[in-house]
């Protein structure tokens, strides 16, 4: 019996002199091609000073499987527009591809626009399997963050330029 596994075995890897390996061992099980395109060429890799006015920064994680996503947005103010993006992730290839795919999203697009993205068109966009899931949400709530902080901003300036003015 254990002749048979072995001679299995060798047939299956295609090694000693046997048939070559069936098409499902070469076949990668890995991550999708987008996954690989975002994790090898991770798009907008940086981050801006936290401090500025026109930046919003969101520092998210997933305490289950140790993912860290900080994704900062620049906003114009005039417009209202995201005019750059920018990401540093600590986790694996899904959840670097959710957020350079994230930072791809939301540039060009108003504040309104950026919070209605889903966690779930960013995994269909990466084909993320189930287990993955929590990649493509964490990017969904770093986005929300980083809006919020950039809003907040907004309001702490907007009172410290009240309380500046001399009333009358």
């Amino acid at each position: 019996m254990a002749m048979i596994l072995r001679a299995a075995g060798r047939r299956l890897l295609g090694v000693g002199g046997g048939e070559a390996a069936p098409a499902v061992v070469g076949r990668s099980r890995g991550y999708h091609e987008r996954v690989v395109d975002h994790y090898n060429n991770p798009r907008n890799v940086g981050s801006f000073d936290k401090d500025d006015a026109d930046v919003g920064t969101g520092i998210v994680g997933a305490p289950a499987c140790g993912d860290v996503m900080k994704l900062q947005i620049r906003v114009d103010e005039g417009s209202g527009r995201i005019v750059g993006a920018r990401f540093k992730t600590f986790g694996c290839g899904s959840a670097i591809a959710s957020s350079s795919v994230a930072t791809e999203w939301v540039k060009g697009k108003q504040m309104e626009e950026v919070v209605a993205i889903k966690n779930t068109e960013i995994a269909k966009h990466l084909s993320l399997p189930p287990v993955k899931l929590h990649c493509s949400m964490l990017a969904e709530d770093a986005i929300k963050a980083a809006v919020k902080d950039y809003e907040a901003k907004k309001g702490k300036l907007a009172k410290t330029e009240e309380q500046d003015i001399p009333s009358p």
